[in-house]
Formats: structure tokens, C-alpha cells, sequence
């Protein structure tokens, strides 16, 4: 199989973002600042099957905003790197995850054409930690991810009342959808224009 791995680094007054990323690697490093953010970085790396390297410094004393968004583009950018021709990929997914009371579905299409439908809202209260974290970042997160990755993503609340337990399980679902679109079936492009 060839190799699928991409990099992305993003300097700007207000972050610097370094990103790893292998699509059939392993090991996740998290390293943002923002604990429950790193959490959920390793959710994604470790679900997903992603070798996942993520470095950020940013202007945390303003707000978690810039991190958030920042290592959304560069891990986008480097997962587009790493998926290059799209060759073989089974290139849509989706699936539902619980977790606990939770239950998130995603679904999403390696199209080239970057959308996100974001169907998710939330009790209202941040997450507890040093700092916390404010859900209304992830909806931010994804849009950056799938814009800069040019990816389909459509990500729905079915039921939930725990903030921590919606964010968590709406990463678990990326990651495993991302597994399954990701899986190489074949040997050309998926796709009637013969490219994605």
C-alpha cells in the first residue's frame, strides 16, 4: 500500500499549529493547550486508526477560539496531503455512536467538496478544566476540518444531555466513519468524473 501521510503547519500572530497525520499509522500526541481538546484529538487518532501528531501554541489568554480553529485547517490540509489521489478509497461512510446517554450519528462523503451540516446543539454549560472548554468550539472544529480537508460531513444529534458525552461521541463518530471511508477497496477513483 503506498504510503498515506501528510503535514501542515500554520503560523499566524495568533497560533502556531504543526500537524502530522498517517492514515493507516498509529499513535496519537496531542499537545494544544487545552486538555479536554487534546482528549478528543487522541479520540479521534485512536478510533479512527490515524497515526495523529498535533502541536499548538495559541493566544490562550484571549480565548481557546484560535487554537480550536487553527488545528482544524492543518489537520484538514494534512489529511487532504495525505489522501492524495483518493485512489481505491471507499470514500463515504456513516455510522451512530453512543456514549452513555449520547448517541451521535455522522456521516460523511471524501468528496472534494467541502460542506458540513452540523446538527448539534447543546445544554449551555462549558466543560470543566483548565481552561474550559466551550462546545460551541467543536461546530468551529469541524468546519475548519472540512473545508480546508474538502470533505462532506453531515454530524447529527439524535439524543444527549451531557455536553462532555455529545462532543466525546461526535469524535468517536468521525473517527469511525473516517475509518471506513478510508479503507482502500479497490484500485481506481470512486467516482463516474474519475476524480475526487
Amino acid at each position: 500500500m503506498n504510503e498515506r501521510h501528510g503535514d501542515s503547519e500554520r503560523r499566524t500572530t495568533e497560533t502556531s499549529v504543526r500537524v502530522s497525520i498517517d492514515l493507516d499509522g498509529d499513535g496519537v500526541s496531542a499537545s494544544t493547550g487545552i486538555p479536554f481538546f487534546d482528549h478528543m484529538l487522541n479520540q479521534l487518532g485512536r478510533h479512527g486508526h490515524l497515526g495523529l501528531e498535533v502541536e499548538c501554541q495559541g493566544d490562550l489568554e484571549v480565548d481557546a477560539h484560535h487554537t480550536v480553529e487553527d488545528v482544524g485547517i492543518a489537520l484538514g490540509e494534512a489529511f487532504l496531503a495525505a489522501l492524495g489521489d483518493k485512489r481505491g478509497v471507499r470514500r463515504f461512510a456513516s455510522i451512530r455512536v453512543p456514549l452513555d446517554e449520547a448517541l451521535v450519528e455522522v456521516a460523511l462523503d471524501l468528496s472534494g467538496r467541502p460542506f458540513l451540516e452540523y446538527d448539534v446543539e447543546f445544554p449551555g454549560e462549558k466543560i470543566l478544566g483548565d481552561p474550559p472548554f466551550d462546545p460551541q468550539l467543536v461546530e468551529e472544529f469541524w468546519r475548519a476540518f472540512t473545508v480546508a480537508g474538502r470533505v462532506t460531513m453531515h454530524m447529527t444529534l439524535i439524543r444527549g444531555k451531557n455536553t462532555h458525552h455529545i462532543v466525546e461521541a461526535g469524535f468517536k463518530a468521525v473517527a469511525r466513519a473516517l475509518r471506513d471511508a478510508l479503507q482502500v477497496e479497490g484500485g481506481g477513483v470512486p467516482s463516474t468524473k474519475g476524480s475526487l
